[in-house]
C-alpha cells in the first residue's frame, strides 16, 4: 500500500468560475493569475505536504503449507482507512507464474465477498453486463519474469477496515537439485503485525532447508527461524515494527524483496517415492547418483538483422561460455541462420579442447545479416543428427537435442507457421528434443512454444537485460546433463486410471519426474508393482510397493488435478483439431471442479454497494506472452492482450521523444517532434472524460556551436471537467490526487480515472547549454474513451501495422525496414529510447521502430495540427 498525500496551497488564489479543475505543472517558479500553480517538483514556495499514511496496513501474513512439493499459500492483509472520508484501498501481490489462484475474498464492514471461478467467456459476459448497467469493475494482472501481479482496489468507508485473503496453489519443480518456494513481499510501509510462516512435510525425509531473503540484513538474519526434523520443517519470519525500520527515526521499511525457502528430500537408488491418499496417487522419481548420458546437440542461432547490437553480443558471450563447459564425450554442431543458414562444420564434432576452442573463435566472428529463415536451418540440424546416427561416428544411445535461439518472427514464405511446425515435427518424429529460446519481446513466443511442445521440449523467454548471458547459460545448465532418456513408467493393468503423462523424453540432473493418477480399487495396493524402462548406462532398478501415507488434506487429489490441467493445456496447443478440443474441454471441466484460475477460467468477485449498484472484479490467469487484463469499467469495457512484462505505457521524454507501446504487436514505435521553443502541443484530448493534457516546449540555454537547437517539454497543463470544492482555509481537488517525490516526480491521479506521471530531469544549474526539463507518462491509457486523440492519445487504443524484414540502413548498428501503417509505406529505423520511470538518471532502454520526419505517416495529419494557443486551450 502506498502513502496518501494531502496538498494545500498557502497563497490565497481565486478560482475562475466554471466546471473545470485545472493543474499546471511547470519547471520554474512561476505564477499564473487565476490558476492553481504547482511548481513541479521542487516543492518550493506554494505547496506543502502532509505525508500521512491515510491507509494503514495493520497486518500482513503469508501462510504456506507444502506437502510433497505441493504448496498451498494463503496471503492475508488487513488495512484500515484512518481518514474521515472514504478512500480507495489497494491489495496487490505478486504470485509465481506456475501457480493457480484458487480463492479470493474480501471482508468489508463484517461482510465477506468470495470469488467464484467461472468459464472465461461466461465471466466476460457477466462483466460486460455489469458495465453496461453502470457498475464499476477492475482487476489488473501483469506479468514479469517469474511472477504475475494480482491487484484489486475497493472503496472503504471512513474509519473502516478491509481484509483481503488470496489463496493460490503451486507444484514446486526441482531445479539444480532443489525445490524453491519464493514469496515476494513489498508492503511499502511499516506493518504492525507482519509474518511469513511455512510448514513443509515430505514423507521421504528432508535433506536440508535454506531460508533467506534479498532484503534480509545482518540485523534481520536472526529473525529467520528454522526448525527441521526427519520429515517436517518449519520456517518463520516475524519482525517487529521497529525491526522493520530502515533506521531508528525512519518510516521506511526494510521489507522489500523476495523471501526464499529452498530444500530437497532424501533420495535412494530405487524407483522413487509413491504416496496414496483417498484413492489418488503421486509418484516422484529422481534417483540419486546416476551417471550422465552423453549427448549430441546442435545449436541453431538466429543472426538476422533484428539481433543487431546487444542481443548478438550477449548471445555470443553466452555461447562461448556454454561451449567451454561441454563434457568431452559430447558431440556438437553450430548453425547460424538469417535469409540462409551457414554451418560451422559439415558434421558434428566431439567436444575436445581443440574443437571447442575452434568453435569459440568461430562464434566470435558471427555477424548479423538479412532475414529469419528458421525452417531450413532447423531441418538441416535434424539431418545432421540423423546422419551422425547412421554413420555410427558417435556412441549409441546418446541423447539428441537441438537448441534454437531466435528473437523474431520466422520467414513464412513459401510456408505458413503451421506448415513450418508440421514439417519439423514430422521430420523429428519424436526422436529429437527441441528446446527454444525466445530472445526479447519481438520473438513469436506462441509459435516457439508449440514447436517445442510438439518435439518433447520447452520454450524459455530470454529477457533483454544486462543478465541475458546468465539467463542463456542458466537454461542450458538445466538441460545439459541428461541422466536417462526415453523414460517410461508402466503401472499394473486394470489398477489405475486418469493417469498423467508417464513417458518422458529425458530426465535431467537436478530435476524430477512426477506421475499422478487414480486407483481403481484401494484393496489392490498390494499388487501395485511398477516397472521402469529407460535408456542409460546399465542400472538395476528395484521394484517397490508403496506404503499408504495419510497426511493432511486432499493434497494428492489436487496435485493430480494440477498436473492433469497443466498437461491438457499443453495438449490444446498441439494434435488434431479434435484432440485440441477434447483437451480444452477437459481442462475447463477440471479447472471449474477444483476452483483453479487457469487460462480457461476467471474468478468473479461481486461486492454489493447498494441495492442497485455492484462492484465486480474479475481475476484472469496469464499465459507467457499474453497478459489478459480486465479493465476498470467507466466509459467503455475493453479486454485487451498486453505484453508479458507490464501494462502499456505511452510517454514523451527527452528531446522530445514520443514512445508508443503497442502491446497487441509486442512492439513499440517512437518519433521526435522538432519545433521552436515555446510551442504548445496537445498531447491528450478526450471529450467524453473531459480530460485535456497540453505541453509547452523549452529550448537549451544556448545552442552548442555547430549543433541544432534541442527542445524539451518544460510545462504541462492538465484539465479535468470536475467541480472544484473550496474548503474554508485552502482549495482542494475533489477529483484529483497528487503525490510528490521530491526532486524526482509528480503523480497525478484523476480519481476513478487515469493516472499520469511527470518526471523531473535535473541538470547542473551552471551547465552552459542545458536546463531542467520534464517527461510525461500515461499509466492508465485504457481508461480513456474510444474518442481520445492528441499526439499521444490517438494511440491509446492500439494501432495496426506491419514491418518488413530488416535491411541495412545508414547506421550499421541500426537496421531499417518498411512499415505499412495507415495506408502508408514508411522507411523506419530500429533503435532505442529510454523509460525513466524506475531510474531517473540512466533510464531503461526500450527497443522501438523510429518514424522519421516528425512522425509523418504515423500521426493523423501532421505535427503542426496539434499546436494549440494556450496551455489550457483546445484550439
Amino acid at each position: 500500500m502506498s502513502a496518501g498525500w494531502i496538498f494545500c496551497v498557502f497563497v490565497c488564489i481565486c478560482f475562475p468560475s466554471g466546471s473545470f479543475e485545472t493543474l499546471v505543472v511547470s519547471k520554474g517558479n512561476e505564477q499564473w493569475v487565476g490558476l492553481v500553480l504547482f511548481d513541479t517538483l521542487y516543492l518550493p514556495l506554494y505547496v506543502f505536504i502532509l505525508s500521512v499514511f491515510q491507509i494503514e496496513v495493520q497486518s500482513m501474513k503469508v501462510d504456506c503449507k507444502v506437502t510433497s512439493r505441493f504448496a498451498h499459500t494463503v496471503m492475508t492483509t488487513k488495512a484500515l482507512n484512518k481518514a474521515n472520508v472514504s478512500q480507495e484501498v489497494s491489495f496487490e501481490v505478486e504470485l509465481p507464474k506456475t501457480s493457480f489462484i484458487t480463492n479470493f475474498s474480501m471482508s468489508i464492514d463484517g461482510k465477506t465477498y468470495t470469488g467464484v471461478v467461472k468459464e472465461k467467456e461466461q465471466a466476460k459476459q457477466q462483466y460486460q453486463k455489469a458495465v453496461s448497467s453502470g457498475q464499476t469493475a477492475g482487476l489488473v494482472k501483469a506479468s514479469g519474469r517469474k511472477m504475475e501481479k494480482f491487484s484489486v482496489t475497493v472503496n472503504v468507508a471512513a474509519d473502516s477496515s478491509v481484509i483481503f485473503i488470496l489463496t493460490h496453489e503451486e507444484l514446486l519443480e526441482r531445479h539444480f537439485g532443489k525445490y524453491e518456494l519464493m514469496i515476494r513481499v513489498k508492503p511499502k510501509q511499516l506493518i504492525q503485525h507482519f509474518e511469513i510462516v511455512a510448514d513443509i512435510y515430505e514423507p521421504q525425509g528432508i535433506a536440508f532447508v535454506e531460508a533467506y531473503g534479498t532484503f534480509i540484513t545482518n540485523e534481520l538474519l536472526p529473525l529467520v527461524e528454522k526448525t527441521v526434523t526427519d520429515k517436517k520443517a518449519h520456517v518463520s519470519f516475524s519482525p517487529t515494527l521497529d525491526q522493520q525500520r530502515k533506521c531508528t527515526e525512519c518510516d521506511g521499511t526494510l521489507i522489500d524483496g523476495d523471501f526464499f525457502i529452498k530444500y530437497d528430500v532424501n533420495r535412494a537408488h530405487d524407483i522413487g517415492d509413491i504416496q496414496i491418499v483417498n484413492g489418488y496417487f503421486v509418484h516422484f522419481f529422481a534417483p540419486a547418483n546416476l551417471p550422465r548420458v552423453p549427448k549430441m546437440v546442435v545449436f541453431v542461432i538466429d543472426n538476422s538483422y533484428s539481433m543487431v547490437g546487444n542481443k548478438m553480443a550477449q548471445t555470443k558471450e553466452a555461447l562461448v561460455t556454454i561451449l567451454g563447459e561441454l563434457p568431452e564425450e559430447d558431440y556438437f554442431a553450430i548453425i547460424v541462420f538469417s535469409t540462409t543458414f551457414v554451418v560451422w562444420r559439415p558434421h558434428l564434432s566431439k567436444a575436445t579442447p581443440e574443437n571447442v576452442k575452434a568453435a569459440q573463435e568461430y562464434v566470435k566472428t558471427i555477424e548479423v545479416i538479412a532475414g529469419t529463415e528458421l525452417h531450413d536451418a532447423v531441418m538441416h540440424g535434424v539431418k545432421m543428427l540423423y546422419e551422425e546416427q547412421r554413420n555410427n561416428t558417435a556412441p549409441k544411445n546418446m541423447v539428441l537435442m537441438i537448441i534454437l535461439l531466435t528473437d523474431g518472427e520466422p520467414n513464412t514464405y513459401p510456408r505458413t507457421l503451421p506448415e513450418i511446425q508440421e514439417n519439423i515435427r514430422h521430420t523429428i518424429d519424436g526422436n529429437i528434443t527441441l528446446f527454444s529460446l525466445a530472445f526479447g519481446n519481438d520473438a513469436n513466443y506462441g509459435f516457439l512454444d508449440t514447436l517445442s511442445k510438439q518435439n518433447n521440449g520447452l520454450v524459455r523467454r530470454i529477457y533483454e537485460d544486462s543478465d541475458a548471458p546468465l539467463q542463456l547459460k542458466g537454461f542450458y545448465e538445466e538441460v545439459s546433463s541428461p541422466l536417462l532418456s526415453d523414460v517410461q513408467f508402466h503401472y499394473p493393468d486394470n489398477t489405475v486410471n486418469s493417469l498423467t503423462r508417464s513417458h518422458f523424453k529425458q530426465l535431467f540432473n537436478g530435476s524430477e519426474i512426477m506421475v499422478a493418477g487414480r486407483l481403481n480399487d484401494l484393496n489392490e495396493i498390494d499388487n501395485f508393482a511398477i516397472e521402469l524402462k529407460g535408456q542409460a548406462n546399465t542400472q538395476k532398478w528395484e521394484t517397490i510397493f508403496p506404503d499408504e501415507e495419510y497426511i493432511f488434506g486432499d493434497f494428492t487429489e489436487r496435485l493430480w488435478a494440477y498436473l492433469t490441467i497443466q498437461e491438457l493445456l499443453d495438449k490444446k496447443d498441439k494434435g488434431t483439431p479434435e484432440e485440441k478440443g477434447n483437451a480444452t474441454d477437459e481442462a475447463l471441466r477440471l479447472s471449474l471442479k477444483y476452483n483453479f484460475v487457469t487460462p480457461l477460467t476467471s474468478m468473479v468477485v461481486t461486492k454489493p454497494e447498494d441495492e442497485t449498484k455492484n462492484d465486480m472484479f474479475i481475476a484472469d490467469k496469464l499465459t507467457e506472452g499474453i497478459s489478459i487484463i480486465v479493465l476498470f469499467a467507466g466509459y467503455t469495457a475493453i479486454a485487451a492482450s498486453y505484453p508479458m512484462y507490464s501494462a502499456p505505457i505511452y510517454y514523451v521524454d527527452g528531446d522530445p521523444h514520443f514512445i508508443i507501446e503497442l502491446p497487441d504487436q509486442n512492439d513499440a514505435l517512437c518519433f521526435n517532434i522538432d519545433d521552436k521553443p515555446g510551442t504548445i502541443f496537445n498531447l491528450v484530448r478526450d471529450p467524453l472524460t473531459g480530460i485535456v493534457v497540453n505541453g509547452q516546449t523549452i529550448g537549451d540555454k544556448k545552442v552548442i556551436p555547430g549543433n541544432k537547437m534541442h527542445t524539451y517539454f518544460g510545462r504541462f497543463g492538465i484539465i479535468h471537467e470536475k467541480l472544484i470544492v473550496l474548503t474554508e482555509h485552502c482549495p482542494s481537488f475533489s477529483s484529483m490526487d497528487l503525490q510528490v517525490v521530491k526532486d524526482r516526480s509528480l503523480t497525478v491521479t484523476l480519481r476513478n480515472s487515469v493516472k499520469f506521471l511527470i518526471i523531473l530531469h535535473k541538470v547542473w544549474q551552471k551547465h552552459p547549454y542545458h536546463q531542467d526539463y520534464l517527461g510525461f507518462y500515461t499509466l492508465d491509457s485504457h481508461l480513456f474513451s474510444s474518442n481520445v486523440h492528441g499526439l499521444l492519445g490517438q494511440f491509446y487504443h492500439g494501432l495496426e501495422f506491419e514491418v518488413s524484414e530488416p535491411f541495412p540502413g545508414k547506421d550499421p548498428n541500426k537496421p531499417d525496414a518498411i512499415m505499412f501503417v495507415k495506408e502508408h509505406e514508411l522507411v523506419v529505423t530500429r533503435g532505442w529510447q529510454k523509460d525513466f520511470r524506475q531510474d531517473v538518471k540512466n533510464g531503461e532502454k526500450v527497443p522501438c521502430w523510429f518514424i522519421h520526419n516528425n512522425g509523418t505517416g504515423l500521426l493523423d495529419g501532421v505535427h503542426t495540427d496539434y499546436i494549440v494557443s494556450g496551455l489550457f486551450k483546445t484550439i
